[in-house]
């Protein structure tokens, strides 16, 4: 049986990068008899965005209301939020103290997040890899679905690991391993960057569809004019669109790009309605856990929190052993 684990970030309402990029990918791979997945709302790693705890409180429940809506068995699997299970943060420290300097500068995501941020840098920002790996290495997890920019994080894992079990000859920590799905490695905004939160190109599916239409509008176009044949291949629209549809369907507005007489704003229109048909279910589902009975949602996760603990409580009992604080 494999252990398969994925976190998501309570930094906002889950987009439809996260949707496809993890959350889709992970409870189909939660469905396969023999694996088991541990799915937690990455709630401590918004602290480095977001200092409001209202804020953070309303993401978190959207995060969590969004797995159930998309179908997550909480009974076979196990779902928690990561601040209620305080052995993150234990485990957390023990790995700072095992985490060479260098290792953390080199960190892709760092970088990227230090070149554009508006103020100071704070540290959590810089330690964030650590904490996502006591987030693995708690629960003895052995693939980890991630998109190709979360690669370096997951072989940092790794070394941090190898280092510890290297320093007590044991293997304390299970070294996971990283599973990229090709097709979903990088899914596009609405401006052709990678589809996130921090670009503020992302596309909410849960949006009333007035207010959806809307985002869907200003999905980036070229000039090309609209009798000329279009080039689907470089086309945002186009490549949203074919992320979701059949492939009879892609085929179809393949065809239409290329045979001219046909405009951007008719694409954005298959694909706003698209997204409609398609998620549905998905959003009724979200909006009877957010507006209709929160109680459920927070019994679920209360109820999921207590099979975490569980779990991380054997990991921290072993690595407080070999540490001398038992």
């Amino acid at each position: 049986m494999a252990r398969i684990l994925t976190g998501i970030q309570s930094s906002g309402r889950p987009h439809l990068g996260n949707i496809l990029g993890a959350i889709k990918p992970a409870i189909e791979l939660s469905k396969h008899p023999d694996n088991e997945s541990f799915l937690f709302i990455a709630d401590l790693h918004s602290l480095t965005t977001i200092k409001d705890g209202p804020t953070r409180r309303e993401f978190t429940k959207a995060v969590a209301a969004t797995w159930l809506a998309f179908g997550l068995d909480t009974a076979k699997n196990t779902f928690w939020r990561q601040s209620r299970v305080a052995e993150h943060t234990e485990l957390c420290w023990y790995l700072n103290c095992f985490t060479p300097i260098p290792m953390l500068n080199n960190a892709t995501s760092f970088k990227e997040k230090s070149d554009r941020a508006t103020g100071a840098v704070n540290t959590g920002l810089f330690v964030y890899p650590v904490l996502q790996a006591a987030d693995i290495l708690l629960y003895d997890a052995e693939i980890i679905p991630v998109g190709k920019d979360q690669r370096q994080h997951i072989e940092m894992t790794r070394d941090i690991a190898s280092t510890f079990n290297r320093q007590y000859d044991d293997d304390i920590f299970v070294l996971p391993e990283p599973r990229i799905d090709d097709r979903l490695m990088t899914i596009p905004g609405i401006d052709g960057a990678k589809m996130s939160k921090s670009y503020n190109n992302y596309i909410d599916i849960f949006l009333p569809e007035n207010e959806l239409w809307k985002v869907i509008k200003k999905v980036k176009s070229d000039s090309t004019p609209l009798e000329e044949p279009k080039n689907p291949a470089t086309d945002i629209t186009f490549q949203l669109y074919s992320l979701l549809a059949s492939a009879e369907q892609t085929a179809e507005l393949r065809r239409l790009y290329e045979g001219g007489n046909f405009g951007y704003g008719t694409a954005k229109k298959a694909l706003y309605e698209l997204i409609l048909s398609q998620f549905a279910t998905e959003r009724e589902r979200y909006n009877y856990y957010i507006t209709e009975n929160p109680d459920a949602l927070e019994a679920e996760l209360q109820a999921g929190e207590e099979k975490a603990r569980a779990v991380a409580g054997k990991t921290i009992t072993r690595v407080r052993e070999k540490l001398g604080f038992n």
